[in-house]
């Protein structure tokens, strides 16, 4: 059985209790009873809130792209929240044609991450600049943390500025904090109402989630979908637990001379083939481990404790691809979904990482 008309308060997807691989699936007596209270939760909402534990349902692009299609056919502010520390990886690729002729509001979450001592001028400026050079025009740039609540109140200040009465669209990739943002919002407001669904994990909004926002408007949630070509898409919920940044991050900075290799868990090596005698600054979750030893002697040493003393791994990661990378002095060199490492002289670098993930060069962000 499936009732379009009745939707779970944590995702939103439309209640059903005949395929439990399937979104919206709840057990005949949990609708029943959701029925009497008024409280009709999905079982996988249901076990992200009360017991923390993820369980898979179908989203593919296809459905993730269906609903942001309709957005540049409606009057609205967009309001994309990406992740300060993975900003190339959380970026929706093809943002602008989603936004059409809409007012964007670019929300750069997850300030608590960075060093305390960088700028917020600084940073504002760098994500101004960077979201120009992917060919976007947006009215603000605003730095928070959902975390912390930073900026919040000011967040909702500029979407009040900003949305002149219409509906409010919050878009955004899995991981990025934007249901734990949207929870701050309801928090500092006073909507009445279940809170969305927040986890650990991936890709927990399912379905266009609607909030009133004032008698004739909503703040919109939308779904988000894991993208190919972070790091995070290939990992397993343990895996999840150690990449993922929990706390500030605390940069680690290496002296070296070229033919030395840096091992990021079992996950991605770093050789520097070329250079002056040079600083290497990690920005990496800190439960990563980093393992430093010579070039020489290097592939061996990763297929001997490749997920053993390198861990965390991937399925098939024996499979890598190997690029080369020319840096200038001051630049970063990003592999989405981890983090980055920042040069402080010219190297020349080999990267070894799992197929199918995004590594580039850009100017340093801290």
């Amino acid at each position: 059985m499936t009732d379009e008309s009745l939707k779970c308060i944590g995702c939103g997807a439309s209640i059903q209790t005949v395929d439990k691989n399937q979104r919206g699936y709840t057990p005949k007596s949990a609708y029943e009873a959701g029925l009497e209270t008024g409280e009709l939760y999905c079982q996988r909402c249901f076990k992200l809130r009360h017991y923390n534990e993820l369980q898979g349902v179908t989203m593919s692009h296809d459905d993730f792209l269906a609903i942001l299609n309709g957005i540049s056919d409606e009057d609205a502010l967009v309001v994309n929240v990406v992740d300060i520390f993975d900003i190339s990886g959380s970026l929706i690729p093809g943002l602008k044609r989603f936004v059409g002729d809409n007012d964007l509001l670019l929300v750069a979450n997850k300030l608590d991450l960075l060093p305390s001592s960088i700028k917020e001028s600084r940073l504002t400026h760098w994500v101004k600049k960077y979201a120009r050079s992917q060919g976007l025009v947006v009215e603000e740039v605003l730095l928070t943390s959902a975390q912390t609540q930073h900026h919040v109140d000011d967040l909702l200040e500029e979407i009040e500025r900003l949305r002149k009465g219409r509906n409010v669209y919050v878009v955004g990739v899995s991981n990025v904090g934007k249901s734990t943002l949207i929870n701050s919002i309801l928090k500092a407001t006073g909507i009445a109402g279940d809170l969305i669904t927040t986890s650990v994990f991936p890709g927990t909004t399912l379905d266009l989630v609607e909030i009133p926002f004032d008698e004739s408007s909503y703040l919109i949630d939308t779904p988000g979908i894991m993208e190919d070509g972070q790091l995070t898409s290939q990992l397993s919920a343990e895996g999840l637990k150690q990449v993922m940044p929990r706390k500030r991050v605390k940069a680690r900075t290496y002296q070296v001379n070229p033919e030395q290799s840096f091992f990021i868990g079992g996950l991605v090596q770093v050789d520097y083939l070329a250079g002056d005698r040079n600083s290497f600054t990690f920005y990496l979750s800190n439960a990563l481990k980093i393992h430093r030893r010579k070039l020489e002697g290097a592939e061996a040493f990763y297929l001997d404790h490749v997920g053993e003393l390198l861990t965390p791994t991937i399925e098939g990661a024996g499979d890598r691809v190997r690029r080369e990378f020319q840096l200038k002095a001051g630049q970063d060199l990003v592999i989405s979904g981890l983090g980055w490492l920042t040069v402080a002289e010219d190297a020349k670098l080999a990267i070894y990482s799992p197929k199918g993930i995004d590594v580039l060069v850009r100017e340093a962000l801290i």
